[in-house]
């Protein structure tokens, strides 16, 4: 009994040593228990939607008044013609678009069934079904509306034709299996990484790369350049297997999505190269790749909307790679769009991968120091 006493003494010893791994053990719960409790939520509102009113009068004005005070729609752009409509969608700015015809007030005056068109961006299977069942029943509401007032009708005052973009038959295998991609070169790229110098320190090969010749930043590049390398094999594979078994569209640029994936793969080696220079050991290492992934799968809008998350959770989202990433394979994948509508993305991955990596070649800097 007093051996086992004397090894939970010096377990417990060096415990008290290793203050980063007790910190990660302490801070793992209380903060993602806090954080994903607030975040993870199911129901989406203030969905962004751009509105082309054709007809101007009070009517329209109204109806799109009934979509807003819903609180499930956000207008956030008013425009003028069907290509500023769909440009909007396609670039990520809206996700939902109400188009009023011309001659929405003049068939209300003759009892007419008064058509409204909705455009929703199915490539959110959540997102889109909450909006397609919202605005139909703002149809209905607004028709029952007139019919009390009314004399009864046969045919519903409102006629709300819900048009489903990119995705709409509703197949949840293509709006999940781009993400997993995303997912797994997320997994592949920050977790080898991390432990790639921690490993090299544990096994005094570290030592021998510093008395070589090499600068600070070629050793950088030395070390992830491989995994590039690796991780454009990985979603050639998953690629293959989402066509094949899942049936997944590539209706975009097959040579963009590559060179696109660059600057994602860059920014998760570099978070994986940053955790690596600041861990001590593999433990630690991986521990903190792990508080990483956490946060890059449920609040990436991975799984959960971002639309739904409180407001400075949504904002912390931008601080995630997945985040972008996400936008860029499901919008070549399922939209069809291209670069001109993704340098947003593409911008922030450039600037956190330059972060990430001059980071984490200073600290390698400062330990050859």
């Amino acid at each position: 009994m007093s051996r086992i006493l004397s090894v939970i003494k010096k377990e417990y010893i060096q415990m008290r040593r290793d203050r980063i791994t007790l910190a990660l053990i302490f801070m793992l719960p209380l903060v993602q228990m806090l954080l994903f409790g607030y975040a993870i939520q199911t129901e989406v509102k203030h969905i962004p939607t751009v509105v082309m009113d054709q007809s101007l009068s009070s009517e329209s004005r109204d109806m799109i008044e009934s979509f807003s005070a819903s609180g499930y729609f956000d207008v956030a752009y008013t425009v003028d013609s069907y290509d500023a409509v769909t440009a909007s969608i396609d670039s990520g700015k809206a996700q939902v678009g109400i188009i009023i015809p011309p001659d929405f007030t003049r068939k209300l005056q003759r009892n007419e069934s008064a058509s409204i068109q909705v455009l929703v961006d199915a490539s959110d299977n959540m997102v889109a079904n909450q909006a397609i069942a919202t605005a139909n029943s703002i149809g209905l509401l607004k028709s029952q509306e007139i019919m009390v007032k009314n004399m009864p009708s046969s045919t519903l005052p409102y006629d709300v034709r819900v048009r489903p973009w990119y995705n709409p038959d509703g197949i949840t295998a293509y709006y999940m299996v781009p993400a997993i991609l995303g997912i797994i070169l997320t997994m592949t790229m920050v977790i080898i990484t991390a432990l790639a110098i921690v490993r090299e320190r544990e096994l005094g090969t570290l030592e021998q790369l510093i008395v070589t010749p090499l600068k600070p930043y070629e050793l950088m590049l030395g070390k992830i350049i491989p995994y590039i390398v690796l991780g454009y094999l990985q979603i050639t594979v998953a690629l293959l297997v989402a066509s094949f078994f899942f049936h997944v569209p590539i209706r975009g640029s097959l040579l963009e999505l590559y060179f696109l994936t660059l600057f994602f793969i860059t920014a998760s080696l570099g978070l994986g190269l940053t955790i690596s220079n600041v861990a001590q050991n593999q433990t630690q290492a991986f521990q903190m790749a792990f508080f990483v992934m956490l946060p890059s799968i449920l609040l990436s809008g991975f799984m959960f909307p971002r639309q739904a998350m409180p407001k400075i959770i949504y904002y912390l989202s931008f601080f995630i790679p997945l985040t972008y990433y996400l936008d860029i394979i499901r919008g070549i994948m399922l939209k069809g769009i291209g670069f001109s509508y993704l340098i947003g993305q593409v911008t922030a991955l450039l600037v956190f991968s330059l972060l990430m990596l001059g980071v984490s070649t200073a600290k390698f800097k400062k330990k050859l120091g």
